[in-house]
């Protein structure tokens, strides 16, 4: 720091003693002045333009650490627990492998129909005619007729709290005008939202075999989604359609007036079944979707989702035993999640980073301009740790700007990383880097003299350099 001072106290006595002598060369003939100036601009314009500079910082701090999954002991073909807002992975136990997924599946049906309301092509208020193909569906459904007419919301609710099949496949066959046709939708939806694995043969969730003969798909596949897809599709229901909950968390619905009993929601976690008798020992703090699922080739699914203090985390649990299992074994990811860890902003936006405070700029009011991280970072940290293990790796574009530069504009990035004990994989996020202010361009004068100025001070420091 005192070294840095003092350079900087040796430039202004050079710039000084520089200007004195412009003044009394000025004196006598401007001409050499102009010659000097125009060769030094363009010399460090061409050697400054395209130089990159990169730098890492380090910790030797103990790593962060939390318990290892394993004594979790899950008894699970595949599990996965994700926080939404960072798409942290904070368990992972075969979340990649392709799987049946039963009526989990159902959650893109949700989500498209979701979107057509969202983008106003359709309306909670439609009123849907059942047709064969919805008439025709097995499994969990509400006995729906061929000629019945509902409002989507009605068959939403059924969907979604009942997980029924007919009404499932109504929706999709109004959307789409066909269940072929809304598979693909679904197909092509769950490619832009980066789902590796998924592939869907219908909206419900049905094996092609338990299908309508006449509306199975001719191709001979299945219906597959990985635990990690899953997780991913319900990170979009909770961040693009933040009112799920309105739906996904009614405990009962009664659909029609003449029915005896209402359909009983099958997410026995729900937080309002904490004082229902049957479903008390399964209710969960928080808890307010997503989906069941089950057939013999998948057993039994569930992806939930919980928020507790500001902080929400996604699970999903495939191949579990029993009805009552995916809830015990969902039960054991969200405690995991929610005991040790809690997300941190570590880094504001607007912040410096070491060494790379500003950037230089030429032909400009300012010789320099301050540059800062244009988002926040945040991390999910182990709870109670500050989070001092967290390196970064700054890349700036280029050394040098040219005049005039706009506020914002970007000059490079900067990478944080953080690792922590008993975690797969290291949490990264990278941010841009931009200038703080705007600087404007200088005047003709301005850049003449300061040319002028720092030719002396060059000169000074090479006769200096002779002694």
């Amino acid at each position: 720091m005192i070294e840095k001072s003092a350079r900087k106290k040796r430039k202004i006595v050079q710039r000084t003693i520089a200007s004195l002598m412009l003044v009394n060369i000025l004196g006598f003939s401007t001409v050499p002045a102009v010659s000097f100036a125009t060769s030094h601009l363009v010399a460090t314009a061409e050697t400054t333009s395209t130089d990159e500079t990169e730098a890492t910082t380090t910790t030797n701090s103990k790593p962060d650490k939390v318990p290892s999954i394993d004594q979790l002991g899950l008894e699970v073909k595949s599990a996965v627990l994700l926080e939404p807002t960072t798409g942290q992975i904070l368990l992972n136990i075969d979340a990649d492998v392709a799987l049946p997924p039963a009526s989990m599946t159902k959650m893109m049906t949700e989500y498209i129909v979701a979107e057509q309301v969202k983008q106003g092509i359709i309306s909670w208020d439609d009123v849907v005619t059942v047709r064969e193909n919805a008439a025709k569906s097995v499994g969990s459904r509400i006995f729906l007729a061929e000629g019945d007419q509902h409002t989507v919301r009605e068959l939403y609710i059924a969907m979604a709290v009942g997980s029924a099949n007919d009404a499932t496949v109504a929706l999709a066959e109004y959307v789409a005008g066909s269940e072929a046709e809304f598979v693909t939708m679904m197909n092509e939806t769950a490619k832009q939202m980066g789902m590796e694995t998924a592939f869907f043969i219908n909206s419900t969730g049905l094996s092609r075999a338990d299908m309508p003969e006449k509306f199975r798909p001719q191709e001979d596949r299945e219906t597959v989604m990985s635990a990690m897809d899953a997780a991913l599709l319900v990170k979009h229901i909770v961040m693009d359609h933040p009112d799920f909950a309105e739906f996904t968390a009614i405990p009962s619905y009664k659909f029609r007036e003449r029915d005896k009993d209402p359909i009983i929601n099958y997410n026995w976690m729900l937080e309002s079944n904490k004082d229902i008798t049957n479903f008390k020992a399964y209710a969960y703090e928080g808890l307010d979707g997503m989906k069941t699922g089950h057939t013999s080739a998948a057993g039994y699914c569930f992806a939930g989702t919980a928020e507790r203090d500001g902080m929400r985390l996604i699970s999903v649990v495939m191949g579990t035993k029993s009805e009552g299992a995916r809830f015990q074994e969902t039960r054991k990811v969200l405690d995991y999640g929610f005991d040790n860890f809690e997300i941190k902003e570590v880094v504001p936006a607007q912040s410096t980073v070491e060494g790379f405070e500003n950037i230089q700029v030429s032909k400009g009011k300012a010789t320099e301009a301050a540059i800062v991280t244009d988002k926040p970072v945040s991390f999910m940290l182990p709870k109670g740790s500050s989070g001092a293990n967290i390196n970064f790796e700054a890349t700036i574009d280029s050394n040098n700007l040219t005049a005039p530069v706009a506020k914002d504009t970007k000059v490079g990035t900067v990478t944080y990383s953080y690792t922590v004990e008993g975690m797969d994989s290291e949490q990264t996020v990278t941010v841009n880097l931009i200038t703080a202010d705007e600087v404007e361009k200088a005047g003709w004068f301005k850049l003449l003299m300061r040319a002028i100025s720092q030719f002396f001070a060059d000169l000074f420091e090479s006769i200096k350099n002779l002694f």
